[in-house]
């Protein structure tokens, strides 16, 4: 997708991501817009970002709503009544990154289309800046959580659980645990001071770095925890058990309570999921923009991916951590999590990958391509990558975007299958990569 990914652009502060860059963004987003919402996460570059994005857009005539430290989500829920949204925020990566992503007034992220327009005026340098008379105006935002936390308990119900909530020291402090109090949850906080160096753990959701939650869960005798990442865009959840429910299981939940007619999921999701739901299963490519695009051109009631980002169209387009939480609350407020997740299936899945040489990463794909093709399978989805569909199990082959590597996994039925289409999966890439 270039520069701006499948999810915004993002890089190492001062290094690959400069305040020239930040600016020269602002200015060729504000060259197409009249207003725009702006919001950071904590990170320690936030306000450095966000004041150069801010000048761009200044410079281009745009006039600048500024909503401070807020999570993704709830900048998505400021941009409604403007043009676009920009949100400062490296999301789930370290603390040395910083980011933008750019955001439509339905909540969903900058289509392919609209990024590589942008990308096309930063690299021509045309943007359409305004004399001194007819610069954009700066405002201050005052009511951006409270507005983005109303809408979320207009939809949920009355709930009487235990919950520990891990705020990832993001912006997620200032809203996820005040909308479950108003649900009427009893709400215990950890790692909910903002702070962008991050001293509880790293701002990504995964089992690893949940250790504390977990802990805090079992030892308080509470009924689930939530976990968001750095700007609350994630959620996953431990049971009340203190058990890690994973992306995929969770991912299973959330589309058979609200996927009536179809759901979208990305190419890497577990076939569980067609196993547990009645409702039609559309996959499509890695990342919250596409699924996005593909919940909005399919007319789907629920969009998801197993890295923990949620779509509920009836609410917004935005991956919204905070809707998610209060939703599984509501979910868990009927029956304890670690109940409702023994229905769910659960399938051995195999994982590894394969290191190429940069230089020959062209010869190497198309290799890949030719002997992927070749396997005998009841069908191969190449939307990214290639998914390929066994009778009891399935495989995903793809090439890093970021790293000269080619990850393939394989889950199925039982341990043996998979193993067998590991093996195949594994012998193939690495007689194409050799």
């Amino acid at each position: 997708m270039g520069l701006f990914g499948s999810s915004g652009i993002r890089g190492v502060v001062n290094t690959d991501f400069t305040p020239e860059l930040a600016a020269s963004i602002g200015m060729a987003v504000g060259s197409g817009a009249r207003r725009a919402a702006i919001g950071m996460d904590s990170r320690t570059s936030g306000a450095m970002v966000e004041a150069a994005v801010a000048s761009g857009l200044m410079a281009a005539g745009c006039d600048v709503f500024n909503a401070g430290v807020v999570t993704t989500p709830t900048l998505a829920e400021a941009s409604r009544c403007m043009d676009c949204g920009v949100m400062v925020t490296a999301s789930h990566n370290p603390p040395e990154y910083a980011g933008i992503k750019l955001w439509n007034p339905d909540g969903s992220g900058f289509s392919v289309a609209q990024s590589r327009a942008v990308e096309r005026l930063l690299e021509s340098r045309k943007f359409k800046l305004k004399p001194w008379d007819r610069v954009g105006v700066r405002h201050t935002m005052q009511d951006a959580v409270e507005c983005h936390a109303m809408r979320i308990l207009s939809g949920v119900g009355r709930s009487g659980l235990k919950v520990v909530v891990d705020c990832a020291n993001g912006p997620a402090s200032n809203i996820t645990p005040i909308v479950l109090q108003k649900m009427g949850c009893r709400v215990v906080t950890i790692n909910s001071n903002p702070d962008g160096h991050f001293p509880g753990r790293p701002p990504e959701p995964v089992e690893e770095n949940l250790s504390d939650l977990r802990n805090a869960v079992s030892s308080m005798k509470a009924d689930l925890g939530i976990a968001h990442d750095g700007d609350a865009d994630r959620m996953v959840a431990v049971d009340d058990k203190g058990e890690f429910l994973g992306g995929d299981q969770l991912l299973a939940l959330f589309a058979r309570r609200y996927g009536n007619k179809k759901v979208v999921v990305t190419v890497d999701a577990s076939m569980s999921i067609d196993d547990y739901i009645d409702a039609k299963v559309v996959r499509t490519r890695v990342g919250d923009v596409f699924v996005s695009e593909e919940v909005k051109k399919a007319g789907a009631d629920f969009g998801g991916e197993p890295s923990g980002t949620w779509i509920f169209p009836d609410q917004t387009y935005c991956p919204d951590g905070v809707l998610a939480a209060a939703r599984l609350v509501e979910l868990v407020g009927k029956e304890l999590l670690s109940d409702l997740r023994k229905g769910i299936p659960r399938y051995p899945i195999l994982r590894d990958s394969v290191k190429f040489d940069q230089r020959e990463r062209t010869t190497v794909l198309k290799r890949l391509e030719k002997g992927l093709m070749a396997v005998d399978c009841e069908g191969i989805l190449t939307t990214d990558g290639f998914r390929l569909q066994f009778e009891d199990g399935w495989a995903l082959v793809r090439a890093s975007g970021t790293e000269p590597k080619v990850r393939f996994l394989a889950e199925a039925r039982s341990d043996k299958r998979a193993a067998e289409i590991m093996k195949l999966m594994s012998s193939t890439v690495r007689r194409c990569v050799k």
